[in-house]
């Protein structure tokens, strides 16, 4: 099997200012997965319910289970030392990270860059479409971020194999 890029999606408690990580998942190149709920810190405490609809962790949830923020930034560190990391939301997702290691007075060891740096501008045009047919094929139910990381991952993968050709 031919090695992939590490893809990495966060999931977050909104969308606008004071928003923050909740869930960090990412799948390594050979197909390794990795995701942790992330215990919010003292002062982060917005909290938008449509986000909530979206992912389905609740506040309480991430509370309970949520992993200490120090340490889910080491295994980060530990796991993706040194590589380029690539997310479909770039800008969303590199803020988040920032708080992340900001909150613990961390510094990232990997580099995160936009997926569509990786796609010519046919395979960007077709990467949604396909990434939705993908979603149905493997019946992915659940928008949480590991799953999210091994679906754009997959459809990576496809959106790369080259088109069959016509009989002849």
């Amino acid at each position: 099997m031919q090695s992939m890029p590490t893809i990495l999606d966060l999931e977050a408690s909104g969308f606008g200012r004071g928003s923050y990580p909740i869930e960090i998942g990412f799948v390594e190149g050979r197909g390794l997965p990795f995701c942790s709920l992330i215990q919010p810190a003292p002062d982060w405490d917005h909290w938008d319910t449509q986000a909530e609809a979206l992912h389905g962790i609740s506040r309480e949830c991430l509370l309970r289970h949520g992993r200490p923020r120090g340490w889910v930034a080491e295994e980060i560190n530990r796991r993706l030392a040194g590589q380029t990391v690539y997310t479909d939301s770039w800008a969303f997702d590199y803020s988040w990270l920032a708080k992340l290691y900001d909150s613990v007075g961390m510094h990232q060891h990997f580099k995160l860059d936009d997926l569509r740096s990786l796609l010519s501008e046919e395979e960007a045009h077709r990467f949604g479409d396909l990434k939705q047919q993908i979603r149905h094929e493997v019946q992915l139910r659940r928008h949480r971020a590991s799953a999210d990381a091994k679906l754009l991952q997959m459809t990576l993968m496809r959106v790369k194999q080259p088109a069959p050709s016509a009989p002849g």
